[in-house]
């Protein structure tokens, strides 16, 4: 006789965040209020209290800070970049979460992919817009 595996499925919220070059996977479930960066915890991964803030905005417009756990893995750019992604992904798993976040998330401009990107080199030009060294002489 087979025993039959009851799993209990739990309700998992995605979101795709992306800011600069980098991008974030975004899992919500409901939980403590736990943040797991690429299996690290978040006061690990950031070093600066301004990024913790950044990733912690969209818990605190919709009031449910402390109601999921998220695990995020992100990757490309710098550390202000992935914070970036990671709030936009939190964003986009709230809306999965719960529709009538969407006002609140919107006013704010959480769902709104900033895409501003790095100006690529020019030729004849160190950089963007970076010109040689001129000398007269």
């Amino acid at each position: 006789m087979k025993e039959d595996k009851a799993v209990a499925k739990t309700t998992r919220y995605y979101g795709t965040g992306r800011r600069k070059s980098s991008v974030a996977r975004v899992y919500l479930t409901p939980g403590t209020g736990k943040v797991t960066i690429n299996k690290r915890d978040m006061d690990d991964y950031f070093g600066l209290e301004t990024l913790k803030l950044i990733v912690n905005q969209p818990f605190v417009v919709t009031n449910t800070a402390g109601k999921y756990d998220v695990l995020v893995n992100v990757r490309g750019g710098g550390f202000t970049g992935q914070a970036g992604a990671i709030r936009h992904g939190i964003s986009r798993a709230l809306l999965e979460a719960d529709a009538d976040f969407r006002p609140a998330l919107k006013k704010a401009g959480y769902l709104t992919r900033d895409s501003r990107m790095k100006e690529r080199k020019k030729y004849g030009l160190k950089a963007a817009r970076r010109a040689p060294q001129f000398s007269k002489r």
